[in-house]
């Protein structure tokens, strides 16, 4: 939870609070500011701060049911109003519950309750002897609360959507980057190998077999710095052979590739893990690299979570194993989209095997046998 949550729900929590301290206060001076029993009035006060963290929490869950939460929400909110309607400022719970439903409900629900909440500020200042004209002008005051605090919502949730949006586009432009910068740089490393074997390599054949004939003409002394030329070039040559040798056979370099995927994400906070041990050729660097910019992208438009671990894992013979999980919620049932089946399609070519766990956050668990 960001410093920002934690500030609002601690000032929400402390509204929450100032709202019941008139009744108690009246209370203690053996005054009665509610309708009907104390009691019934207390059991809708506490009911309703119980609801309201059930809405937040549920929320979290694909199983749950806003609808339902909301409505017990607004009915312990408008009991608190009515049976105590002239304790002063015990409607804003009425913006609170507004404000909450416009997190979970659908735009036509949230106007809905905003009328209704509305209406209830009205009867309830009618009930304490208000005039009519009194009574809309604190209807008309608690719907542009309302209002206002609907818009403050909307326009967050916007926030937040532009927000996964860009953090989805930014995922898959750097993978994009690092697979085209590896392809990059092993295009020049095979143009430098072919250059090395193709002119220094022929040229230092080329001297070494002038040195060897000059070996067979020439005399001593001279025929001794012959032979120690000709065993240099020899050795020379075998250095650039093995110099191209590992120039083609040299491994892309997954960490950096994958870690500028993983960097400044907003969320989630992902924690990468690859072992010493893990050294792939360049079309497994190619696949892991979209797996998991797959991972990443999926874990931000689905899962909600604020962590993402991923670890791959190796042998010196070349096995693959990737594995990643989120604390984000789970789903009962899974459907692979495009992105996932994309990824199961990728593994399958390499000959490996994927599976998915969706019960506890998301979870897989990848193996790819050695070429």
């Amino acid at each position: 939870m960001s410093r920002l949550e934690r500030w609002g729900l601690t000032s929400l929590f402390a509204v929450y609070l100032l709202v019941g301290v008139p009744v108690l206060l009246n209370q203690l001076d053996g005054g009665d500011l509610t309708v009907g029993p104390n009691w019934l009035w207390w059991l809708a006060y506490v009911g309703y701060l119980v609801i309201l963290l059930a809405t937040f929490v549920l929320n979290e869950h694909s199983w749950a049911k806003p609808l339902p939460l909301v409505g017990a929400l607004s009915a312990t909110a408008m009991a608190v109003v009515f049976l105590a309607p002239s304790a002063g400022w015990t409607a804003i719970l009425l913006v609170f519950t507004t404000a909450a439903a416009a997190h979970v409900v659908s735009v036509r629900a949230t106007m809905a309750l905003l009328v209704l909440h509305s209406v209830a500020v009205l009867a309830s200042a009618m009930l304490v002897g208000a005039q009519f004209g009194e009574a809309a002008l604190g209807g008309m005051i608690y719907a542009m609360l309302q209002g206002c605090s609907v818009w403050a919502v909307y326009n967050e949730l916007r926030a937040n959507a532009a927000s996964e949006r860009l953090a989805v586009t930014n995922t898959e432009l750097r993978a994009a980057t690092a697979l085209l910068a590896e392809s990059s740089r092993s295009t020049e490393r095979l143009r430098i190998a072919r250059e090395l074997h193709d002119v220094v390599g022929h040229q230092l054949t080329a001297l070494a077999l002038e040195l060897e004939v000059a070996a067979h003409k020439s005399t001593p002394p001279a025929s001794e710095h012959v032979q120690r030329a000709r065993g240099l070039a020899k050795d020379l040559l075998t250095d650039v052979r093995t110099a191209v040798g590992e120039l083609r056979e040299r491994p892309p370099d997954l960490r950096e590739a994958l870690a500028s995927i993983a960097a400044d994400l907003p969320r989630p906070k992902v924690h990468l893990s690859i072992a010493e041990t893990v050294s792939p050729d360049e079309d497994r660097v190619a696949t892991l690299i979209r797996c998991v910019q797959e991972i990443v992208t999926n874990t931000i438009r689905h899962s909600d979570a604020r962590n993402l671990w991923i670890e791959i894992d190796g042998s010196a013979a070349g096995e693959l194993k990737l594995s990643a999980r989120d604390d984000g919620q789970g789903a009962v049932l899974l459907r692979l989209g495009n992105g996932l089946t994309g990824l199961t399609e990728r593994i399958e070519a390499l000959h490996g095997t994927v599976g998915f766990d969706t019960r506890s956050g998301f979870q897989l668990n990848a193996e790819v046998p050695a070429p």
